[in-house]
């Protein structure tokens, strides 16, 4: 028996209702009722292109059609509850999971995961922590171990700045000053430093028994007091200080002759800048007066270093007290117009 009544079957069905007894044509007709049931309940808007292609084949077809047809509205279904699902904006991120087929077990380990996820820079964070680049990591960079005086000081490098840094006349004057202690005693006496840099040169004289004033930029002065204060507390007759102090005429402000006055001036490697050059002499003339004795090492790198060297000889009573390598140490004190000056 047909399963689909199509326009084809009307003239069979008629044939066989005139020769078919009463009891035939009740069955008849319900089985044509149960067909055209069938037929008005495929026939629908949304499957239109199913019912034209039903009509178009055998009988012996349409069994196997109707299953391919079920089997292509199933996947129709199932991919457009897919889209859905993908469209919506509370789920855009477990679309894959869902397309992939993945169980519960497998969204709670997922879920899982994102949490650790969320967890993890901060983790992350706090593990790099000590890794990041900290003061205590820029100092052990510029870390450097010395021994004068039968103490081993540590000095702490700024690696960013020329004058934050130890450079050879540095080490040349420390030592000839340890050598030489008995020539230039140094106890009880007023000691300044100009351009102290990370302040070596202060510390040897404050272990020396000197009464030091460091200065430099203000840059500088911190990692300068660091310095001082790290090396000397408890080892010393004086506390040395660190000051801020720039080259030229301003210093007669900040630093009058009334109030400040020293036995000794120390500099060591602090012509670096053409710019700079007559400001330093200006600041070594102003502190320079009668007992007073300047200490000056450098180490010769350029024609500058030579016109100031000249310029430093005419300026003052200069003799040289040594030269280790290319370092030369002079000892200056001023001249007898200056001192009538003074």
């Amino acid at each position: 028996m047909d399963i689909l009544y199509t326009p084809h079957q009307e003239k069979e069905t008629s044939a066989l209702i005139e020769e078919e007894s009463e009891d035939e044509d009740e069955e008849e007709r319900q089985t044509t009722g149960f067909l055209q049931i069938s037929v008005d309940s495929l026939y629908t808007p949304h499957k239109e292109k199913y019912t034209s292609a039903l009509r178009e084949q055998e009988d012996d077809d349409d069994d196997e059609d109707d299953d391919e047809d079920e089997g292509e509205s199933q996947t129709t279904e199932f991919l457009q509850m897919t889209w859905d699902i993908s469209c919506s904006p509370h789920q855009g991120k477990d679309t894959s999971a869902l397309t992939e087929g993945e169980n519960v077990e497998e969204d709670e380990e997922s879920k899982t995961t994102l949490e650790d996820g969320d967890q993890h820079p901060e983790e992350k964070s706090e593990e790099t922590k000590p890794q990041a680049w900290t003061p205590t990591c820029y100092s052990k960079c510029g870390t450097e171990m010395f021994c004068f005086v039968g103490e081993e000081i540590r000095i702490i490098e700024g690696l960013d700045e020329h004058g934050a840094v130890i450079w050879p006349a540095a080490l040349a004057l420390c030592h000839y000053l340890e050598t030489n202690s008995q020539q230039f005693n140094l106890v009880d006496k007023a000691v300044l430093e100009l351009g102290a840099g990370p302040g070596l040169v202060s510390i040897v004289a404050t272990l020396l028994g000197a009464w030091v004033t460091a200065t430099d930029l203000p840059v500088i002065v911190s990692n300068l007091r660091a310095n001082l204060l790290r090396n000397t507390r408890g080892r010393c007759r004086y506390i040395p200080q660190a000051a801020v102090l720039s080259w030229g005429p301003d210093v007669e402000h900040t630093y009058p002759k009334s109030s400040h006055r020293y036995d000794y001036v120390l500099a060591a490697d602090v012509v670096f800048s053409s710019y700079y050059l007559d400001k330093l002499l200006f600041t070594m003339r102003y502190f320079c007066r009668p007992g007073t004795t300047i200490i000056w090492a450098n180490k010769v790198r350029s024609k500058s270093d030579l016109e100031f060297t000249e310029d430093f000889k005419s300026a003052f009573n200069t003799t040289l007290l040594a030269e280790v390598c290319d370092v030369k140490i002079f000892m200056a004190t001023c001249k007898e117009t200056e001192e009538l000056n003074s």
